[in-house]
Formats: structure tokens, sequence, C-alpha cells
């Protein structure tokens, strides 16, 4: 697989706490540079980045990131305040809580309703798969591939793990066809991302991938 064709799979990431907005600009000039699927970054910066990137690329942003606990009437008004800012993605942690008491109904309800309000752009959800078993994940596909929601993400960065080929390959498995997979977290080289795409993931995060295009 060419390398151009892979960074057009990747969602070109920085979520680091302490990121300003040079490095938000910068961000956003490096994901058009190189046609990434779009750029993730923190939705304080959404308008900004919006307003900067003028329709050249996608923005994506993250709601109850990283933990999942915020109340499910707080996600869905930071999924709507993101899109009218300009926000083109969303993507939103599941209350592992909820899903460790096996909840799964409270959990489908809140990404039906994180999903509504997203206004029809793309909701991508993520289950954090370092921190459940097999078959809490199995559940998840089923939840949400009901749920309406675009693409089911492996991971925050931030949990502690990231990407396996064995979540990735879960996934593919337990979704139905119309849900697609973000592997997020770990990705570091063409030869990663290759792996992920070929075992049924549509979405990378990472950013990792440009940087080595701009090193080489």
């Amino acid at each position: 697989m060419e390398k151009n064709e892979i960074l057009s799979h990747v969602d070109h990431t920085l979520l680091s706490v302490t990121a300003g907005w040079e490095e938000i600009r910068s961000i956003v000039d490096d994901g058009i540079k190189y046609g990434t699927a779009s750029v993730c970054i923190p939705a304080s910066y959404v308008a900004r980045a919006a307003e900067y990137a003028g329709g050249r690329i996608p923005i994506c942003t993250v709601i109850g990131f990283p933990n999942g606990y915020d109340t499910t009437a707080a996600k869905v008004f930071m999924a709507g305040d993101a899109v009218k800012n300009g926000a083109d993605e969303i993507d939103m942690v599941v209350d592992l809580g909820c899903v460790k008491d096996g909840l799964y109904d409270l959990t489908l309800d809140e990404i039906k309703q994180v999903k509504l309000a997203c206004g029809g752009k793309i909701l991508k959800v993520i289950i954090e798969c370092c921190r459940l078993t097999d078959e809490e994940k199995i559940a998840l596909c089923r939840v949400v591939s009901e749920s309406g929601a675009d693409y089911i993400k492996t991971s925050t960065g931030f949990g502690g793990g990231g990407a396996t080929s064995h979540d990735v390959e879960l996934m593919r498995e337990h979704c139905a066809p119309h849900v697609k997979i973000k592997a997020a977290g770990g990705i570091r080289s063409f030869e990663d991302a290759e792996m992920f795409l070929s075992l049924g993931a549509d979405r990378l995060g990472t950013s990792s991938l440009v940087k080595l295009m701009k090193e080489s």
C-alpha cells in the first residue's frame, strides 16, 4: 500500500493538554499537505481551526475524553457545541463504569443521543479496549452496531493501552458491516498502519505517520 493511501485513512492527532494554537495550526497545515482524513484536536480549538482550515480538511474533536464518565447530558451538549463550532467528526468515549455494570441499554441510549446531537456528522465511539474483557468488547460491538454511530474505536491513547490486532479483528467479526473501525494508540510506523488496515480498520488515530513523512 502506498504511503499516501495510508495517510488518507489517518486522523492526524494532537490531544496534548498543553497544546497551543501554533501547534494546532501546524497540525492542520500538515494534515492538508499530506492528505490525511482529518485532524483530531481538542474541542477548545475547533472553531479557530475550522475557520483557519476553510474546508480544506475535516476537523475532528473528542468529547467525554479521555475517561468517558461525563453525564449523557454533558456529552450531548459537547457534541452539539463542537458541531456548531465547525467540527465535522466527533469521537466520544463511552461510560466504562456503565459497561462494567452491564448497563448496555444505557450505553446504547447515550450513543443514540450523542449521534442525534451530531446533526448528521460522523460519530466514532471509543470503547477503550485495554480496560475491557473480550465479552464486554463483543457486547459493545452489538451496541454500537445498533446505535447509528459510524465507527467503533479501539482506544483513547490515554488509557494505558493502544490498538492491537486482536481487538481490530474482534471488532470486524462482531460489528455490523456498516460500522467502520478506527484503530488508535501506539501506531508508530507505516508497517503498523498497513497491518491494521489489512485487518479491517478504516481509520487510524496517530500523530506519528506525518512526522515520519516530514523526516524522510
